[in-house]
């Protein structure tokens, strides 16, 4: 939270081409005494079907963050979470340049052109990204893009490298590489190519896993300078290239800004269209995709969420693809699914990523992401979350990332939790869960949200992630969660707490001082502060267990079922 007198220090911070330092309170600093009585009963005996692994997707706009130092770092921590099934996808593999990464930008030089405009490939610093992902147990979600320079129609005098930086004007990112190609031929050999070359590499068994799409928010003038049917011309030639170089390769598309006419026309060109290539009517597709953002704003000296607009953005998508009889069945990969939409951009009302806000709106947004999935029947694959690292930057700098120079955020350690939840769905109830049409309406402005959802893992095991969100970051009363469990017993169960005072590297950092240099002994105790902590708790009659969960904390209780 953000008050008053820290709001001047905060300002200075944001200055244009500076990184803000979001200086939020230590929720434990201000914790109210007040109490809210919780009752949440699971129920081991009634399964609500499948509960797909969707939280295993990440990205970023720097691709070259991931072979530096902490990006290799936090690879290796995505990849833990669920070895060889954990995806990523980047913008800026084919861009041209030295792979100097910069705010939202990275280069490969994947593709120039001689002095006779043949073309020249080098895939150096590409495969150098893939090889580093798959070091680490992480997979290419493998982003078809963007426009070489020696193949871009920018006109005459414009720039290929934009100049943004944070607090720069948002409309600087579109330059030369957002356009299209000369020759579509030439972008389909490139993208030939490199698939074939990719299959070489790294064995057609591998690269089969993989995701195929082409470009970012093709809906969007930040990111495509022509019409939506120059896009899809564009990704037909891509995605017969791809598939040229391998028949079975998992394509999509279109990963739009907002699920709405350009994502329908699409749809319509790969069910039934012509295709720009063979002729024939429509293109494969394996999966669809699009993106979905919230709204945070800063009001009364506070960072306020929008998860509303988040949730109504998510079924927005799944609404369209369940009402397009063709492909309704596909899977879903919602590309990008964020509080907001800018990870590089720091600002006050985006001052909640170092702390506990993130934490727990992450853990709210994808339990109602999954419910919206059940409800509308789609078949729900991914929800990626546009947030990695950026290297060489201040001490919680105030960006959408996952840690900050190799230390974890709190956010991650909700990505832990999730990983520990199991395949099935079993009923959970609270009495302090909004519905469902409730918080996708209004988000959460009223009473906060506590709310459970519980799972059963392949070994038999009972997994409960509790969460305790509000959109308003200020003070509230801690829930008294009492857990009731229906159908088994339990003596023990182990907990996993991420809030103000637990697996929370910024809280531990405030408290030394805001160190923008910490030395060895302060950044060990930062990574130790930043990790989850079992805790072993008893059940009361076998039954119950009572657990405090502060304002915006999570929690996750893991059991033996008896």
């Amino acid at each position: 939270m953000i008050r008053f007198p820290e709001l001047a220090a905060l300002a200075a911070a944001l200055l244009p081409g500076t990184a803000a330092v979001a200086q939020t309170r230590p929720a434990a600093a201000a914790a109210p005494a007040a109490v809210r009585e919780v009752s949440v009963t699971v129920d081991a005996r009634k399964s609500l079907g499948p509960l797909p692994p969707a939280w295993r997707f990440f990205g970023a706009d720097e691709p070259n963050y991931a072979t530096m130092k902490d990006g290799r770092k936090l690879l290796v921590e995505l990849g833990e979470l669920k070895p060889g099934e954990v995806f990523f996808r980047a913008h800026n593999l084919l861009s041209t340049g030295d792979g100097t990464a910069a705010f939202k930008w990275g280069s490969t030089n994947a593709y120039t052109e001689g002095p006779d405009s043949k073309p020249v490939y080098d895939w150096t610093i590409v495969d150098n990204i893939i090889d580093t992902y798959l070091a680490r147990g992480v997979r290419p979600y493998l982003q078809i893009g963007f426009m070489p320079e020696a193949l871009s129609t920018a006109p005459k005098g414009t720039p290929y490298q934009h100049s943004w930086r944070p607090g720069f004007d948002y409309r600087l990112i579109a330059t030369g590489w957002t356009y299209p190609p000369s020759s579509y031929e030439k972008w389909a050999e490139l993208v030939y190519q490199w698939t074939r070359h990719n299959v070489e590499r790294y064995g057609a068994d591998e690269v089969n896993r993989w995701y195929f799409e082409v470009w970012n928010e093709p809906d969007s003038k930040f990111y495509w300078q022509a019409s939506p049917e120059d896009f899809n011309k564009l990704h037909d030639f891509a995605i017969d290239a791809v598939r040229r170089a391998l028949p079975t390769a998992k394509v999509g598309g279109p990963d739009v800004a907002v699920a709405g006419d350009f994502m329908d026309g699409f749809m319509r060109h790969v069910a039934s269209g012509k295709n720009y290539v063979t002729g024939q009517t429509g293109t494969p597709t394996d999966f669809l995709s699009f993106h979905a953002k919230g709204a945070p704003s800063f009001v009364d000296g506070h960072v306020r969420m929008g998860l509303s607009t988040h949730l109504r953005n998510v079924d927005r998508g799944f609404t369209r693809v369940a009402g397009f009889p063709a492909l309704a069945a596909k899977p879903i990969v919602i590309g990008e699914s964020d509080p907001e939409g800018c990870a590089a951009c720091p600002g006050p009302q985006n001052a909640y990523r170092n702390g506990t806000m993130y934490s727990s709106y992450t853990a709210a947004s994808f339990a109602r992401i999954w419910d919206l999935a059940a409800r509308r029947k789609v078949n729900l694959d991914g929800i990626l979350s546009w947030s990695f690292e950026f290297e060489d930057q201040p001490w919680f700098a105030g960006y959408r990332q996952l840690s900050t120079n190799g230390v974890d955020l709190p956010v991650l350690n909700v990505f832990r939790m999730f990983a520990k939840l199991g395949p099935e769905r079993i009923a959970a109830t609270s009495s302090a869960q909004l519905p469902l049409d409730t918080i996708v309406r209004d988000g959460v402005r009223g009473d906060a949200d506590i709310g459970a959802l519980a799972t059963r893992t392949p070994d038999g095991r009972v997994a409960v992630l509790l969460w305790h969100y509000h959109d308003d970051d200020v003070a509230g009363p801690v829930a008294q969660v009492k857990l009731d469990l229906a159908g088994m017993k339990a003596g023990s169960a182990t907990l996993w707490r991420v809030d103000g005072d637990h697996a929370n590297a910024f809280t531990a950092w405030q408290r030394v001082g805001s160190p923008q240099s910490p030395n060895e002994k302060q950044y060990a105790e930062l990574e130790a502060a930043s990790a989850m902590q079992p805790e072993t708790v008893s059940a009361t009659g076998g039954r119950s267990f009572i657990i405090a969960l502060p304002r915006q904390g999570v929690a996750l209780l893991t059991l033996d079922r008896r």
